[in-house]
């Protein structure tokens, strides 16, 4: 609609890889200023892959998630340090057990504004020795951004009792929540 379409004209866009989009969708949707976190897929060779496409490894994509913000109300450095702690930066193509290339550290960019805050903010993660083994996270300009099919879009909220929702997303959702509880959008009760 124009009314959306005019309320997005202000706002700043991020492609984030951070392991299981899953996982990824379901931290950033809870921070205030992020307007929309779409599940899909970037970086790889094949047009319009499919989810067992980029889970065969075959196609060089990640899955990502799209992070739609405002910068007026949560900054590029916040979203930084948020993607930063919600996952592990030092995993070389895997998170937990999920492994391959589909599953790297990687800051979709596509402004030099966002390339340049990234990699400061690894080499100071890096020379702080934050982590116990240095960051593989990568910096790539965005490419073709491919939205995941529909079954991916709000997973964790749709199926909070599959197992892996339960035992992985849930873990790293309240660990999330702690520690940005000053930044997360109000909770609206349920009837």
């Amino acid at each position: 609609t124009e009314f959306k379409l005019d309320s997005l004209q202000h706002n700043d866009t991020v492609w984030f890889g951070a392991g299981c989009f899953w996982c990824t969708e379901a931290q950033f949707s809870q921070l205030e200023g992020v307007v929309q976190v779409l599940p899909g897929y970037m970086g790889g060779t094949v047009k319009h892959p499919t989810y067992q496409q980029v889970c065969a490894g075959n196609t060089g994509h990640v899955e990502v998630c799209e992070i739609v913000y405002n910068p007026k109300i949560i900054s590029f450095d916040e979203l930084l340090a948020a993607f930063f702690m919600s996952h592990d930066p030092t995993q070389l193509n895997r998170q937990g057990n999920d492994i391959g290339l589909q599953y790297r550290s990687v800051i979709f960019f596509h402004s030099t504004l966002q390339a340049d805050k990234s990699k400061h903010y690894i080499d100071a993660l890096n020379k702080e020795k934050a982590y116990p083994m240095p960051i593989v996270t990568k910096v790539e300009k965005a490419q073709t951004f491919y939205p995941a099919e529909d079954y991916h879009k709000n997973y964790y909220e749709l199926n909070t009792t599959q197992p892996y929702c339960q035992y992985i997303i849930g873990p790293k959702l309240d660990k999330f929540k702690k520690v940005f509880k000053d930044k997360l959008k109000p909770q609206i009760s349920k009837p």
